[in-house]
């Protein structure tokens, strides 16, 4: 367990002050998966590799890396894995995010680390998971996505898919469902006393989230192609449209309450039926288009902001922060001079907050090898 000091410097803040994580550092799902138990109140320490950072992101503004500590160990250096099994006896979760075989061939794999504590829970994040034929196969976010359908889903009917950035399936499919499964085996570990190996794939994950999808493609109320659907840019009144300056509103009008009061403030009462007749889509799409282009992004906020319509501005990563229910909120934070959002959600017994900015590689060495009486990190494998 952290001494009492650790905990106060690293556990205050979050349901799970006391824990301790190791993150062998990686790109993508598995850094955000770490900074989340992180932003929980968790004692990240963060495993990085000599040599910088990764993808040429400035570690000062990596904020990812936010509330963790750092170390630096070469793992192919002698006595370098050993000081991460060091670590491993001394943590509750590790995270590693390798292709295959790669942590077994390094020497910090789940059987070595389970022979130092079979308490350990032993999180692997993966594109394609640990067994597969494309197990030992590279890959990224966009075509994970492609093979389990979530991909082939957006967009319009006449185009290409849209890929939403790489939320949906390194952070949505691959993170979320990396600290779910962590936590889960956590729960078991404390109870039992045995820990055990968390395979998180993102195509596990990403299928996983088109569950309801499944479930009316199967009872005959969603089409398999794109812009067709209810949910998918085929509903006139679930959908975007651009404003008379360039910039866009979405509308979510699917009740019939809201979709009449999105009517009425858009003063096109007479299309009340054609919410249910869909032969008149095309032509409720065309009027709602026209009405929106007649005014800029700005009018239509001020006309909908006090209405159930369920209509709201689409707005730009840097103006998000300025919303004013965001901004009431507090949804997003200001942090050693990055703006960022907030460790979510939120707790009414153990708050959270960020408490440090992105930690820099190697710079906690010493604070670490302290609080988790590991003297042997100052010992020329990190520093």
């Amino acid at each position: 367990m952290a001494t009492a000091q650790a905990m106060e410097r690293h556990g205050r803040h979050g349901p799970l002050g006391g824990v301790r994580v190791v993150e062998l550092a990686g790109i993508g799902p598995g850094p955000f998966a770490a900074m989340l138990l992180a932003d929980l109140g968790a004692d990240v320490v963060r495993v990085d590799r000599p040599g910088g950072a990764e993808l040429g992101i400035d570690p000062a503004r990596d904020v990812t890396n936010r509330n963790k500590r750092s170390v630096v160990v070469d793992l192919k250096a002698p006595g370098g894995p050993g000081r991460v099994l060091d670590l491993a006896e001394r943590a509750d979760i590790l995270i590693e995010g390798y292709r295959p075989g790669v942590a077994e061939r390094l020497g910090v794999g789940p059987d070595a680390c389970h022979a130092r504590n079979p308490r350990l829970v032993y999180g692997r994040m993966t594109g394609w998971g640990q067994d597969g034929p494309l197990a030992p196969r590279a890959g990224h976010d966009i075509a994970y996505l492609a093979v389990t359908g979530a991909l082939g889903m957006t967009g319009a009917p006449d185009g290409p898919p849209a890929f939403p950035a790489n939320l949906l399936g390194d952070y949505a499919g691959g993170a979320l469902y990396l600290v779910t499964g962590v936590l889960a085996a956590l729960h078991h570990a404390r109870a039992t006393g045995t820990g055990q190996v968390v395979d998180a794939a993102i195509v596990d994950g990403a299928a996983h989230l088109t569950a309801m999808i499944h479930g009316m493609l199967a009872a005959g109320g969603w089409q398999d192609r794109r812009g067709t659907n209810l949910l998918d840019g085929g509903c006139p009144y679930y959908g975007v449209y651009e404003t008379a300056d360039g910039q866009y509103m979405a509308v979510g009008a699917l009740e019939p309450r809201f979709y009449d009061e999105f009517l009425t403030l858009l003063g096109l009462e007479e299309y009340a039926a054609a919410r249910t007749d869909v032969t008149r889509w095309s032509e409720l799409r065309e009027a709602v288009a026209a009405r929106f282009k007649a005014r800029t992004r700005q009018e239509w906020t001020a006309v909908f902001e006090d209405s159930d319509a369920c209509v709201a501005p689409v707005l730009s990563l840097r103006e998000a922060p300025a919303h004013p229910h965001l901004a009431a909120r507090g949804t997003f934070t200001e942090h050693a001079g990055l703006t960022q959002p907030a460790p979510a959600p939120r707790f009414s017994a153990t708050p959270t907050a960020v408490r440090t900015g992105p930690a820099r590689p190697g710079a906690d060495t010493a604070a670490v090898a302290r609080d988790w009486d590991l003297p042997a990190l100052l010992d020329g494998g990190a520093r």
